[in-house]
């Protein structure tokens, strides 16, 4: 299925030896997740005669409400890959701000095509590192076959936050990162910083 057409659903086994208070650590996360994104849809429904009349009301609402839940910093080394290294300081903050661009605005039009699904949350799952875990859900249509969604989300001073998503088995950093991979070989980093910015322009026509 489409990444883009997937992406609304963006709004997480333990180990037999982990402590109740991993297992509380860790649902933490999954609780995040589902309030995220439980009040972003209850926001759009309160307010959609408004989004309605102005679709560009939703990129404020998911810039408060869902987009500082992400780490848009880790989520574009990851899509950028080794390149990440080479790039300056200036470079690096134009890749983050101009990629969260395209996922705000790939969402916003998502979310504005979502028509009650149900969101399955199934057990949530440790990950490789003790500050990781990644949130399973189910997107439940009628007629269909669930669809799986996980967020693959670390913990640091900031609290839980998302790194990637993966749908369907395939991981949304992984997705981009043979996109951009294909663009810095044609046009280095700074042609990647451009065609970054030109899906941004297409995104708002």
């Amino acid at each position: 299925m489409p990444m883009r057409r997937s992406f609304f659903i963006l709004f997480a086994l333990l180990g037999v030896l982990w402590t109740s208070a991993s297992f509380s650590y860790a649902e933490d996360a999954t609780a995040l997740v589902k309030r995220t994104t439980e009040n972003m849809l209850k926001t759009l429904e309160a307010r959609r005669s408004e989004v309605d009349r102005d679709p560009s009301l939703i990129f404020g609402m998911i810039e408060s409400g869902v987009a500082p839940h992400f780490d848009f910093e880790r989520i574009t080394q990851g899509a950028v890959g080794q390149s990440w290294r080479d790039a300056t300081p200036a470079q690096q903050r134009a890749l983050v701000n101009g990629f969260k661009q395209v996922l705000v605005r790939t969402y916003a039009r998502s979310i504005l095509s979502y028509s009650g699904q149900e969101i399955r949350y199934l057990p949530v799952k440790p990950g490789r590192q003790a500050s990781t875990v990644t949130v399973s859900t189910e997107i439940i249509s009628p007629g269909s076959a669930p669809i799986p969604v996980d967020y693959r989300m670390h913990n640091n001073a900031g609290g839980w936050k998302v790194y990637d998503v993966v749908i369907n088995n395939a991981s949304l950093v992984g997705n981009y990162r043979t996109s951009f991979s294909n663009e810095i070989r044609q046009g280095g980093i700074d042609g990647l910083i451009a065609k970054l910015g030109e899906m941004n322009i297409r995104t708002r026509q």
